[in-house]
């Protein structure tokens, strides 16, 4: 019991110089993050690193930056402005291979802030929604902070801890984050449908949250034993579960077990996996592991992007030169479905912005990062069709994506790229 503290005590052990690590997503510890705020004037040179965190991030105020400075492995909107503001640094890591930053001391960890469910009669504890590479800070902090949360979904895999792992436990009790599902538009539900016309029976999918993964999993519901071996995943599944369409029993890796590294839903989702055996959250070393995600026959990964250019590259990352979010786990799944027997890689987007600019463009934007490459991608899917690119030359690749551009720009793609070019 001399464990538990006040937040404000437990923060006091954060010093100036120091580098925490902030657990992700809807497990994102704001409790936590708020009370080190509220020390900035105590502290200085503090270095904050995650990945996609949830909820309100004080210590990003740029008017903080001489107290803290936001590094992202991977960004999300709250932090976004940090890195044209000066106060935050972008990190480029696949999601297989940030546990490792920290286990090869390549990013040395001061302090972790995690957020677990309470302890049960054996000193046990769940990283709930959220395992991503807190395992690995948990491993190698010099000190571990848990909020200790009765709502945190107790799930099973590597997120399961010892309260003798942890130095200082925070009890709350409230909602974590939660994102309720959308509605999807006509063309979202076009794509839906062409994803869906590419999926067997029997495949694996991985697919993220969203409007598009959400339409293309509506269209399953005559499936049959398919398996889901996803870095995350959504309210989606959940009736394909039910239903048994999701059972994972011809799954190569983990058979018979959904397989996640986080999670992010509405309360449903948060209700659906608490203490349910099915689901396996495990860090993401394993779960993005090419070697492991190939295992599985048929595995579709079903990733988005920013824009697309005729010949396959694909930006997910940025806008431009303007960094947007990160690399995340697009290649790791990319090439593990890839290189999967009968696996499918697709890039799913709509072909215009919302201000009617293509998405499907000539050339992506200077300075924008290629997330995934030419060589790697398979399928592109917009509204207007499948763009299949695999073995096309560069021609014939540009013939089959100017199809799938918005009728409104098909022309101009075509021939600017030409023109560029000075070939026919």
């Amino acid at each position: 019991m001399e464990k538990y503290v006040s937040a404000v005590e437990a923060v006091k052990v954060v010093k100036s110089g120091d580098r925490v690590y902030v657990q992700a997503a809807a497990a994102t510890p704001t409790v936590l993050t708020k009370a080190l705020s509220e020390r900035a004037n105590e502290l200085r040179n503090v270095e904050i690193c995650h990945l996609h965190t949830e909820g309100d991030a004080p210590y990003a105020n740029p008017e903080l930056k001489d107290s803290f400075h936001v590094n992202s492995f991977f960004i999300g909107a709250n932090v976004r402005h940090t890195l044209t503001a000066g106060n935050g640094s972008y990190t480029p890591v696949f999601l297989s291979e940030l546990p490792l930053l920290f286990r090869k001391k390549v990013v040395k960890l001061d302090v972790a802030f995690i957020h677990v469910s309470p302890p049960d009669s054996h000193g046990y504890c769940s990283l709930g929604v959220s395992v991503e590479a807190t395992v690995a800070a948990i491993e190698n902090a010099k000190i571990v902070i848990a909020q200790v949360n009765p709502q945190m979904p107790r799930t099973f895999g590597d997120g399961i801890l010892h309260v003798s792992e942890i130095d200082y436990l925070v009890e709350i009790d409230e909602p974590i984050f939660a994102h309720e599902v959308a509605p999807f538009t006509k063309e979202e539900e076009k794509i839906g449908e062409f994803i869906a016309s590419l999926i067997e029976d029997k495949s694996t999918l991985q697919m993220g949250i969203g409007s598009i993964p959400n339409a293309a999993l509506s269209k399953l519901t005559n499936h049959k034993d398919l398996g889901l071996h996803t870095e995350m995943f959504s309210d989606g599944v959940i009736d394909l579960i039910e239903k048994d369409v999701i059972n994972c029993n011809f799954k190569g890796t983990l058979r018979g077990r959904a397989l996640a590294t986080f999670l992010i839903g509405s309360k449903r989702l948060y209700d659906f996996v608490n203490d349910n055996p099915f689901i396996e959250m495990k860090e993401s070393s394993m779960v993005n592991d090419t070697a492991r995600i190939r295992k599985n026959p048929k595995m579709v990964a079903i990733n988005s992007a920013i824009e697309v250019d005729v010949t396959g590259q694909v930006c997910a990352d940025s806008i431009g030169s303007r960094m947007y979010s990160g690399v995340g786990g697009q290649m790791d799944f990319i090439r593990g479905a890839s290189l999967s027997e009968g696996g499918k890689p697709i890039i799913a987007l709509p072909s215009v912005t919302k201000k009617g600019e293509s998405r499907i463009v000539p050339f992506l934007k200077q300075g924008a990062g290629v997330v995934t490459t030419r060589s790697h991608v398979h399928y592109i899917i917009t509204e207007n069709g499948i763009a299949d690119l695999y073995g096309k030359t560069l021609k014939q690749r540009v013939a089959e994506m100017v199809k799938i551009a918005h009728p409104n720009h098909q022309e101009r793609i075509d021939r600017e790229y030409f023109e560029l070019l000075k070939c026919k």
